[in-house]
């Protein structure tokens, strides 16, 4: 089995645009949409909820008013500061380290499972896809990325698909690792811009670090032609297949306000692109399974 991750050194560059368009392309395969913080994917792909499960990680301190002497104590020991004057807890601020529950002389704090939001398994007009949605402000998002990647693999299995295609989290912290591990190949999308040309080199060096194989793929390439020459001059100096560049086209809009895929809504033009890119990746996979059995 194969698995196909698209990532981005920050939000905005059009991963999930990306995604979509190579969601309609090549072989049978199952959706995993990772970007858990900020979820988008299911604005395209249209999802129909076949499966609804609640994510739980983590705990969260509970005051039973009842039981409570308001000796203080919880309130003196929380570094957070997470128990107001009333001895209620702000959930937002409770980290579950249990210190308050460990202190309390009354036994009047109860550690209870804490509910973070859904994962979801739905029907696409492209297959299967695996999504998630954190609650605003809730945590463990790399361990829910963890629980979709995993789902996404076991129907696999399940359906006998031979790829997954992740859309993954933005930048480099924990659910991009989530996202990435045991990857066959990461397609990492850029535009040329400071800040993301700064971001591109930056996620390069945690796929380096894991040893995951990557491409480049340069989205809105003609807004900044020189800063496009010098990705394209990075991809190569790090030895790393330079996939396709997208021109900046206001069709890509258009297609995510009818919620379609830029090879649907621009088959003949944007979609020859991501054709190229498609082919490209095929490319890269293929090599990546020769020098494996080698």
């Amino acid at each position: 089995m194969q698995e196909i991750v698209v990532i981005s050194g920050k939000g905005g560059t059009g991963k999930t645009s990306v995604l979509s368009a190579l969601a309609s392309l090549g072989p049978p395969k199952i959706l995993a949409d990772c970007d858990v913080d900020a979820a988008d994917l299911h604005l395209i792909m249209h999802p129909r909820i076949q499966k609804r499960q609640e994510f739980i990680s983590g705990e969260l301190a509970r005051i039973d008013p009842d039981a409570c002497t308001q000796c203080g104590l919880c309130r003196e020991y929380c570094r957070f500061d997470a128990i107001d004057e009333s001895f209620r807890v702000w959930e937002q601020d409770c980290e579950g380290c249990a210190l308050c529950y460990h202190v309390c002389p009354s036994g009047a704090i109860r550690m209870e499972p804490r509910f973070n939001g859904y994962w979801y398994v739905s029907e696409t007009r492209f297959g299967t896809m695996v999504h998630a949605a954190l609650l605003p402000g809730a945590e463990n998002s790399g361990k829910l990325v963890t629980t979709v990647r995993t789902e996404a693999r076991e129907i696999a299995e399940d359906q006998g698909i031979d790829l997954i295609l992740t859309d993954g989290s933005p930048g480099i912290g924990c659910p991009v690792i989530a996202s990435l591990s045991r990857t066959n190949l990461a397609v990492i999308v850029a535009e040329p811009t400071l800040a993301a040309v700064s971001d591109l080199k930056r996620v390069q060096e945690l796929t380096s670090y894991f040893g995951i194989p990557s491409g480049i793929v340069i989205n809105k390439a003609d807004i900044n032609d020189s800063l496009s020459d010098e990705i394209e001059r990075f991809a190569k100096d790090k030895d790393l297949p330079l996939l396709g560049r997208i021109p900046y086209e206001e069709k890509i809009t258009r297609a995510q306000i009818e919620g379609k895929s830029i090879t649907e809504y621009d088959p003949s033009g944007l979609g020859e692109y991501m054709h190229r890119i498609w082919d490209g990746i095929q490319e890269r996979l293929d090599a990546e399974q020769k020098a494996s059995t080698a």
